[in-house]
């Protein structure tokens, strides 16, 4: 039971994030390791300062 109430804190979370148009960290680390392997992992500091310049700086915010 806790599982499940645990996953659903996780989905919540991420979609709570994503309304606000913050990416979720978790995601971009999957896509940096399946994607990028050569390149180096932001910290969530590094990623949650880049994601708030590109959104309210006007960059475009994407490696692909």
């Amino acid at each position: 039971m806790f599982n499940d109430l645990s996953k659903l804190g996780k989905y919540l979370g991420q979609a709570a994030r994503l309304m606000v148009g913050l990416p979720d960290y978790d995601t971009y680390v999957a896509h940096m390791k399946a994607t990028h392997p050569d390149r180096q992992v932001m910290s969530y500091e590094e990623f949650f300062r880049e994601r708030q310049e590109a959104r309210y700086n006007g960059g475009t915010g994407r490696c692909c």
